[in-house]
């Protein structure tokens, strides 16, 4: 199995599979993230105390990367302070711009790496970027 068909593996294990993708009981702030150009649609929900980002969740539907990059971005982004999860937005933009190769850095993105090769697919860059967007507009 080849690289591209393990990162194929783990888009899709993530879209099918969202661990994270429910409503939070008492969310601390929620913002709702859209794409026009294809019509995904995004509500992040977050649980914030003592600036940490102690619980978070998505809903909304869209296709398979909107979708999956979202719940890869839960998955990196919970526990995470403010000021860190701003830096792991940072860092992401930056890997899907094809702004960003190196490995230490790639390493902190987690399984978010897997949408990688999305630089090289224009139309569907909005799509990866949606649900991390979202979580830039919403922390203080």
């Amino acid at each position: 199995m080849d690289l591209r068909q393990i990162y194929t593996q783990i888009i899709n294990e993530h879209n099918n599979n969202s661990y994270h993708k429910h409503h939070l009981e008492d969310p601390t702030v929620t913002k709702d993230g859209v794409n026009p150009s294809c019509g995904d649609e995004i509500t992040v929900e977050l649980k914030i105390k003592d600036g940490i980002i102690a619980d978070a969740a998505f809903t909304g539907y869209g296709c398979a990367i909107s979708q999956a990059s979202a719940d890869m971005m839960i998955d990196v982004i919970l526990g995470k302070e403010i000021d860190e999860a701003k830096k792991l937005i940072d860092l992401f933009q930056r890997m899907i711009r094809n702004e960003l190769t190196e490995e230490d850095d790639l390493e902190l993105l987690e399984d978010a790496t897997s949408l990688q090769d999305i630089a090289h697919m224009p139309a569907r860059v909005k799509c990866a970027v949606l649900g991390w967007h979202t979580l830039e507009e919403m922390l203080p």
